[in-house]
């Protein structure tokens, strides 16, 4: 069966797939949660479910296509954000069918996911994808916080305009100051960071590992709060405790 992905290109799907490579994390926990047996390969980045023990294919950025080629896939999922168009190409010209996904909002995600799991690969709706949908369909709340959230430090970068985690903060009732700027990841100042108009910095665990002695102590002016980067930019079962946790943090303190 030939269907299109999120990228519009053809992907020819059998009406079987047994085996599944996923070159993105929150794919990996989504199918894991899902249908863990179907998983044959996954990156190094992979770390939820954390007892998961298929093959290991290298980083999102650097996988080893021969070894994802040998594993003889009936389907590698993959995303536009996440994974380069180079790998792709290279799978694709070896043989292997791939599904790239493109997820920059909410209701992307759970129209891309609904996709994937009912037209794809012919599974039912999974319970945890029910449960985001209930959850991050109701109305946009008013804002009731203001936060920023860098991804990286020496440089300072945050999270910009229209992504994922931006259209996720809103929609939990808080607002991104820099969701304005041009650029998706944008490169800024400490001092434009660190500013009491803002509520609150969210500092993640990844990509960059904030820790308790890594982040906070580079603020004066504004409080920190150390969270999980799965929570912000994973899309399947976090969607869920994501939801829980960022509402919580809106609330005021």
């Amino acid at each position: 069966m030939r269907l299109a992905d999120d990228m519009g290109s053809p992907v020819d799907i059998d009406s079987n797939v047994k085996r599944i490579v996923s070159l993105v994390p929150s794919l990996t926990e989504a199918v894991a949660a899902t249908h863990r047996d179907s998983l044959v390969g996954v990156t190094d980045w992979c770390t939820h479910p954390a007892d998961l023990k298929v093959a290991r294919v290298r980083g999102t950025k650097n996988p080893d296509w021969r070894a994802i080629v040998a594993l003889e896939p009936d389907l590698v999922l993959a995303n536009k954000e996440e994974n380069r168009e180079l790998d792709v190409r290279r799978l694709r010209d070896a043989g292997v069918q791939v599904w790239v996904t493109v997820i920059e909002t909410v209701p992307q995600a759970l129209a891309s996911m609904d996709r994937l799991f009912v037209e794809t690969l012919h599974w039912p709706i999974p319970e945890w994808l029910v449960a985001a949908r209930r959850l991050w369909s109701k109305p946009t709340p008013k804002v009731r916080a203001k936060v920023a959230v860098p991804i990286w430090r020496d440089p300072w970068m945050v999270v910009g305009h229209s992504t994922y985690t931006g259209d996720l903060l809103r929609r939990a009732g808080l607002e991104n100051v820099f969701d304005t700027r041009e650029d998706r990841y944008p490169s800024v100042e400490l001092e434009e960071i660190d500013r009491p108009d803002i509520d609150r910095v969210l500092l993640p665990d990844e990509p960059y590992p904030f820790a308790a002695d890594d982040g906070p102590e580079a603020f004066h002016n504004v409080r920190t709060e150390l969270v999980s980067g799965r929570l912000l930019t994973w899309y399947g079962p976090a969607m869920v405790e994501a939801a829980h946790a960022l509402t919580a943090m809106a609330e005021p303190r």
